[in-house]
């Protein structure tokens, strides 16, 4: 027969199964309160980050290109065709809105191409054909454009800005732009560009 020391109280060991129980949840709570926060934070960093996209040209070819550098005519004139693209990274669409690309020679406006408002998709490149005809008429007559003709290669920059809005989930909107800025060289005599550098 077991004394009473052996015995085990039914309350006391009532009680024991109970704290065990309320540190096995209490830890649960606790495992999922760090998981929540760590998704969290992981949503925060990645999804609900909103980055500006990227506006770039690409694929340019040269057609139709004259030009002239004798003593009386110092001119050149041409039409490039080129793909630019908006480059969305965001986990949301970027609605964009209508806005201009500018082709320069030395500081002065050769030529414009109008871009349509549209939308690149979440974690897509858009990609919109233009054609945009570029000519010598608003270069000063004082400019390095002789020279530049008769070494057969100019320097041609273009800079757009792209104004628009991102939306993640329906729950962020956010206003981003996307810049453009870039440098290319034209040779004359195998009538392509070369050198195309955006960033």
């Amino acid at each position: 027969m077991a004394s009473n020391n052996e015995r085990v109280n039914p309350e006391v060991q009532s009680q024991t199964l109970r704290r065990k129980k309320i540190m096995k949840y209490s830890l649960y709570a606790a495992a999922f309160v760090v998981f929540q926060t760590i998704v969290i934070t992981a949503i925060a960093l990645t999804v609900m980050r909103v980055k500006n996209p990227k506006f770039r040209l690409r694929n340019t070819v040269v057609e139709d290109i004259v030009y002239s550098s004798n003593t009386s005519t110092t001119s050149f004139g041409m039409r490039i065709h080129a793909e630019v693209t908006v480059e969305n990274t965001n986990f949301g669409n970027f609605s964009f809105e209508n806005s201009t690309v500018t082709f320069a020679y030395g500081g002065n406006t050769v030529g414009e191409v109008f871009i349509a408002r549209a939308r690149a998709r979440a974690r897509s490149t858009r990609k919109i054909d233009v054609m945009v005809d570029v000519s010598s008429n608003n270069v000063s007559s004082n400019s390095n454009l002789g020279s530049d003709l008769n070494s057969g290669r100019l320097m041609l920059t273009s800079h757009g800005r792209l104004n628009g809005r991102v939306q993640v989930m329906k729950l962020i909107k956010k206003r981003k732009s996307a810049q453009m800025n870039c440098t290319m060289g034209v040779n004359l005599m195998e009538r392509e560009i070369e050198d195309l550098n955006c960033d």
